[in-house]
């Protein structure tokens, strides 16, 4: 089977996500779709899996032009796709999710919940899956969940198969598994589409690579192209993917301890449970994990915005447990929240404005309760200048920025004071390539003027060129703490529950 777009252009309102868009895709290729976040890349998918109809441009198969109406019209041409988020129903059992939307009933119109059950043993034998068809889906591991939505996928005949960010809630190990799965697909004759922004992953497993930045093509390479190479090419200038760094010179203090926390959700779930860790004066300490494992309410729980919290959380001798927000940004806790548009930013605000979101009532911008426009202006021009902030002054809006000049407006408010400690959660997610060089070096710079830093990150490439140390957390707990030169397969076992041997560690 042969797919082809051309032309492909989707807009929403002004905003064209996809511009006249060409692809080609073979029977037995893996086609790498390579572009930052926003870049336009699971748009182009939804409109060739049918949840978006383009607004200029075609879809052909085998020469034949398609028009999709749904997700059901792809499907039935023989394309699948694996989201990111997977479309799941938890609580039914493997087979039942294979039969959703596509329900077999017997003469007497009774759920022929066997046929289903037969299928999935098929296709499980098949690719060596080891998948019960009656395993309630809720209860199986996240790659095992991927390789349900992998099954259900070719129970319906896909003969392309669409995977939107795969591995971004797997595993090292997981990952590595599932390009395995790819390359079997793709030997059997199945055409995969392989959206990503890793370049390790792309170079491991792509037959061709498709570069789309800012909703265009901009070229394509070969798997043999360097990381550096692809980088430029998404980017669109030179870029130094290297986090240099000395080793750190750790200072006198206690700086931040965490002792026996303990965090529990709305519900009453344990979600932290039991932490201890401590962060010296001018070291990096990262938090590594699959995303859910607690890191999130961990990071929350040290600025102030969980609820349920025991235990002790020092900085420098002084307790936070049970300060307001307001009292731990006043200790000199820089934030930066996991994410900028829900947590970090005002949209509507200016980017002057955004600047001194936690510091507006700062004599250094504030006279008799009114905020001095001159000495803010001023600030914010600095500001813009130093973190290399691509806006068009002080007044724009923040909302109108992209995602990477956004996240340097966050980075920028909070490292514009006098810190005692940065807590950095997912400090590069959606940025492009160039504003996370930019970001680790400030990260780090921030470490060598002594100021102890907590970085979380499902990233393990930021983990390790970040860290002093490393903690994995999984299930709410940490499994172990280890230096930043741990191999990546230990790290991986750590990241699935398991302890690392004192060899590791």
């Amino acid at each position: 089977m042969k797919l082809e777009l051309r032309g492909v252009t989707k807009r929403f309102g002004s905003l064209v996500a996809n511009d006249h868009i060409d692809l080609e895709l073979r029977s037995g290729e893996i086609h790498a779709l390579l572009g930052e976040n926003g870049a336009g890349k699971s748009t182009l998918m939804n409109v060739l899996y049918g949840l978006y109809q383009a607004d200029e441009g075609q879809i052909l198969l085998d020469g034949v032009e398609q028009h999709f109406r749904g997700p059901g019209d792809a499907i039935a041409a023989g394309i699948g796709m694996v989201h990111q988020h997977f479309m799941l129903i938890p609580v039914f059992t493997v087979a039942e999710n294979l039969m959703l939307g596509h329900e077999d009933t017997t003469a007497v119109g009774i759920l022929n919940i066997a046929s289903a059950r037969a299928r999935v043993r098929e296709l499980a034998d098949r690719f060596g899956f080891q998948i019960d068809p009656d395993a309630r889906v809720g209860d199986l591991p996240v790659g095992v969940q991927q390789r349900v939505e992998i099954i259900k996928a070719l129970a319906h005949d896909a003969k392309i198969l669409i995977f939107d960010e795969p591995t971004a809630v797997l595993t090292p190990q997981e990952t590595d598994e599932f390009m395995q799965i790819m390359r079997q697909l793709r030997d059997e004759g199945t055409a995969i589409v392989f959206i990503t922004h890793k370049l390790r992953e792309v170079r491991e497993v792509a037959d061709r690579i498709t570069v789309i930045r800012l909703g265009k093509v901009v070229g394509e390479a070969s798997p043999t192209a360097t990381n550096t190479e692809l980088a430029s090419m998404m980017v669109g200038r030179a870029v130094e993917l290297t986090v240099h760094k000395d080793p750190p010179q750790v200072r006198e203090g206690a700086g931040l301890v965490v002792r026996g926390l303990h965090v529990l959700a709305a519900d009453g779930t344990v979600v932290v449970d039991d932490v201890d860790f401590q962060v010296r004066p001018g070291e990096v300490l990262a938090i590594a994990g699959v995303q859910g494992n607690g890191q999130t309410e961990l990071a929350e729980a040290i600025v102030g915005l969980q609820e349920k919290v025991t235990g002790s959380i020092t900085l420098d001798g002084e307790e936070l447990v049970g300060k307001s927000v307001r009292g731990i940004l006043d200790e000199g806790v820089g934030f930066v929240p996991e994410d900028r548009q829900e947590d970090g930013l005002v949209g509507s605000f200016t980017v002057a404005e955004n600047l001194i979101l936690d510091r507006s009532a700062d004599p250094a911008f504030r006279t008799a309760g009114t905020i001095r426009r001159g000495d803010l202006d001023r600030f914010a021009r600095d500001r813009i200048a130093e973190f290399d902030i691509r806006t068009q002054g002080p007044s724009s809006p923040a909302g109108s920025l992209s995602g990477g000049n956004q996240q340097k407006v966050v980075i920028a408010r909070e490292l514009s004071r006098e810190l005692k400690l940065l807590l950095a959660s997912q400090p590069t997610r959606g940025v492009d390539v160039g504003s996370i060089e930019f970001i680790h070096k400030r990260i780090i710079a921030t470490r060598d003027a002594g100021v102890p830093v907590v970085v979380v990150s499902t990233e393990l490439d930021e983990v390790v060129a970040l860290a002093d140390r490393i903690a994995v957390m999984y299930r709410g707990g940490i499994v172990g703490i280890v230096p930043a030169d741990t191999p990546r397969d230990v790290l991986g076992l750590m990241m699935a529950g398991e302890t690392p041997t004192k060899d590791a560690a």
